[in-house]
């Protein structure tokens, strides 16, 4: 008679499939975190907390004030926190085939403004969809860097070639355009920047670019000496009257006081906070309501007034962190299309972060432009938070791909 051991006996196949298939989605569940860029995760969401309490500042949070908008701004936050773990989890590089369909979607939104836009301070930027309010130009920024690293990655033997790059330059003025249309020159700026920094990435030989150069600082200077002139040859006819007397404020402050208010009062709210700052909802230029949008173009005013030298500082090295982990993170990619993507962003968030400071500080025109992940903003918050989930997923492909190929 065969005798059988006690465990053989007590063996049972469904209950042993059963704990292999958890220990299984446990492994991969803990691979899953180990290819999340924590630190990357972890600034963006400092820097949105820290943003909801500057807003709630800017707009009075304290004296019962703004509720609705800083409730808005959590909501923002989360729906964004929804988009960016989307983004890092679909098949980016299945979508990419789409590549010329999601450029034209890019186009009709961007014309849509013109036929259902609402209009706010002379500007049509915005579609009202039920209780939302979404901004295409800043939809437009993140479809432009997908669709533009595609399409060069496709053809980037021809980089050097005249026909192509005038090619190129064409399909990237459209939106340009009709972004600048708007008028939205700071969302403009914006996709002209993304566009510089892919085509220096991808290779641009050195001499157009130093061509380019040649072309561009001469005529940077003609536009501030014609803006300043008491009768102006043709600046006055390209730029709308508030793009044209926010540059003659910045060329010359004298010129007329009141288009330099906003900026004085952001650079008095910026160096009254000295080292520490004056204390959350303590800022007095902004608690009196002397700082111009507070809670969006200037709410770096606000965190200079209030958390001082060293929340200027906080902030701008969360922002310079996100920026360099993506170059980081680009330097590890392999392969053109995913590596353009993630300069795009990183180019995207390193010149909105300069602008908003500069603006603030006075060293740059001033322009509407919103502070990555701090400004108030569902599209901006939204569209950031997008870019963000797509270089969370490069970098997770990246990793698989080197356990995959045996490198780590």
């Amino acid at each position: 008679m065969r005798i059988f051991p006690p465990a053989l006996l007590c063996y049972n196949p469904c209950k042993q499939n059963s704990i292999n298939r958890r220990c299984i989605s446990l492994m991969q569940m803990k691979k899953w975190f180990q290819n999340l860029d924590l630190l990357l995760i972890g600034a963006i969401c400092l820097l949105a907390v820290f943003g909801i309490l500057c807003i709630a500042s800017a707009l009075h949070f304290n004296l019962g004030e703004g509720s609705s908008e800083v409730y808005k701004q959590i909501a923002f936050f989360l729906i964004g926190l929804v988009l960016m773990i989307v983004a890092a989890n679909v098949d980016y590089e299945y979508f990419s085939q789409f590549y010329i369909p999601i450029y034209f979607v890019n186009l009709l939104l961007l014309l849509a403004v013109f036929l259902l836009g609402n209009e706010s301070n002379g500007a049509t930027r915005w579609i009202q969809i039920g209780p939302l309010t979404i901004q295409p130009s800043e939809f437009a920024k993140v479809m432009m860097i997908f669709f533009l690293a595609k399409y060069i990655s496709l053809h980037h033997s021809k980089m050097n070639r005249l026909d192509f790059f005038l090619k190129l330059c064409v399909i990237g003025a459209v939106p340009i355009f009709l972004v600048l249309k708007q008028p939205a020159l700071s969302a403009s700026l914006v996709l002209v920047t993304i566009f510089c920094v892919l085509v220096f990435v991808a290779g641009m030989d050195i001499h157009w670019i130093r061509n380019t150069a040649i072309v561009c600082v001469p005529l940077l200077i003609f536009i501030f000496w014609d803006v300043s002139r008491e009768n102006p040859l043709i600046m006055d006819k390209i730029f709308e009257p508030h793009q044209f007397n926010r540059i003659l404020s910045f060329v010359d402050p004298t010129a007329n006081a009141d288009l330099y208010y906003q900026t004085e009062k952001s650079i008095s709210a910026i160096g009254s906070g000295q080292l520490t700052g004056k204390g959350l909802f303590q800022g007095t230029l902004n608690q009196l309501s002397y700082l111009p949008e507070p809670h969006n173009d200037f709410i770096f005013s606000v965190i200079g007034e209030e958390f001082g030298f060293l929340g200027c500082i906080f902030t701008l090295g969360l922002l310079l962190f996100v920026v360099f982990r993506c170059i980081i993170i680009a330097l590890s990619t392999r392969d053109t299309f995913s590596q353009l993507i993630v300069v795009g962003i990183a180019g995207m968030i390193a010149f909105q972060t300069f602008v908003n400071a500069g603006v603030a500080t006075g060293i740059v025109p001033n322009t509407g432009m919103s502070l990555p992940f701090v400004s108030y903003g569902g599209s901006s918050m939204w569209t950031n938070m997008i870019a963000i989930g797509l270089v969370l997923n490069i970098r997770k492909k990246e990793t698989r791909s080197l356990f995959e190929g045996g490198l780590l």
